[in-house]
């Protein structure tokens, strides 16, 4: 081979390997922020239970400006903005939950929480919006492909987890507001005016980005019309760091608000008490709560929720959490070990 054919193999070499970088950081350009996020995941011990810290934009004031009716077109929005147009599944199945807010003896408010569902994993999400509060919340990983047989334990097998901003079930944000959804076995929601729509997970979303308190909260939701995700209906507990705790509700598609402390699966507005189940776990719960004139330590209130926990054929309790409120702190029981806790905070 002469001299000239040899640099001139040696340009096109150099060439290639400058467009190769370049594509490279192009790639990690427009990637940074997601491949962050997949390298903070990580799984508890060798629970089905992993954390993820979801680092940049997940651009949930874009969602807001045309947002979503249908879990099509939130998987459609997530998709293209999340995962590059990577199609996902989304399914949210039947849940029987329940929640309620105690006083701690120091004057800690503490939001409890029990996610009844089958068998499935479940992932702690951190979030630090710049325009809105920090959170961490509870995602079931089930819903957006996830199982025990395929789980975000690697980079390309964690992909899909970066849809896990979008479908929280219960968490509390900085401002110590904090929400839980509970299934109501009614008519689906579903909203028609003109207002801007979201559905039952994004509505959690909004909830943990942008209220600092329940009032603040109901305004946020009042904004929009709701859209029940996997064509079901379900009702909210949100709760704040002041002790103010309601129960909001769609009742004939018209959004209704009890005050309440606590909340399982019937609807609780008035002349529609005894609709739905979950009456003995309530009637638990405010015995519990009544004796002890809703003053409990995380400890008892951890307790309480092993009271009305589930093991069922169909469901089970997944997860129960104690989030503290006033600290930002969240303690953690997987599949019914309460004798195991584990021990997060927002910051």
């Amino acid at each position: 081979m002469t001299e000239k054919k040899t640099n001139w193999l040696k340009r096109i070499l150099l060439i290639l390997l400058a467009l190769v970088l370049v594509v490279i950081i192009a790639f990690f350009a427009l990637f940074q922020g997601e491949i962050r996020t997949i390298w903070t995941i990580e799984q508890v011990e060798d629970l089905p239970l992993f954390t993820m810290e979801y680092e940049g934009d997940y651009g949930f004031d874009e969602f807001l400006e045309t947002g979503a009716s249908t879990d099509t077109e939130l998987i459609s929005f997530i998709s293209s903005r999340l995962l590059k147009g990577i199609p996902m599944e989304f399914d949210l199945p039947d849940l029987g939950c329940s929640t309620f807010q105690v006083e701690s003896p120091e004057g800690d408010w503490i939001f409890g929480r029990n996610f009844d569902m089958y068998d499935s994993p479940a992932l702690l999400v951190r979030t630090t919006p710049s325009d809105g509060y920090d959170s961490v919340s509870m995602v079931n990983l089930a819903y957006i492909g996830y199982s025990a047989e395929n789980l975000p334990d690697s980079f390309a097998s964690s992909i899909m987890a970066l849809a896990a901003p979008y479908v929280p079930l219960d968490g509390v944000n900085e401002a110590g507001v904090a929400v839980g959804v509970l299934l109501i076995d009614t008519e689906p929601t579903n909203q028609q005016t003109d207002k801007v729509d979201i559905t039952t997970t994004t509505a959690i979303r909004m909830i943990l980005d942008y209220a600092g308190s329940v009032d603040e909260a109901l305004e946020l939701l009042s904004q929009y019309d709701m859209h029940a995700s996997a064509n079901s209906c379900y009702h909210f507990q949100i709760a704040d760091a002041t002790g103010r705790a309601v129960v909001v509700e769609y009742i004939g598609d018209e959004m209704n608000v009890v005050e309440s402390s606590r909340a399982t699966n019937f609807l609780l507005t008035e002349g529609d008490w005894d609709f739905g189940s979950g009456q003995d776990r309530f009637a638990i719960l405010e015995s519990a709560m009544e004796e002890n004139q809703g003053v409990m330590t995380e400890e008892e209130a951890m307790e309480l929720l092993s009271a009305v926990s589930q093991n069922g054929e169909d469901s089970s309790t997944q997860w129960s959490c104690v989030y503290n409120q006033t600290d930002g702190t969240l303690t953690v029981a997987i599949d019914m070990d309460y004798d195991n806790t584990y021990s997060f905070a927002i910051h």
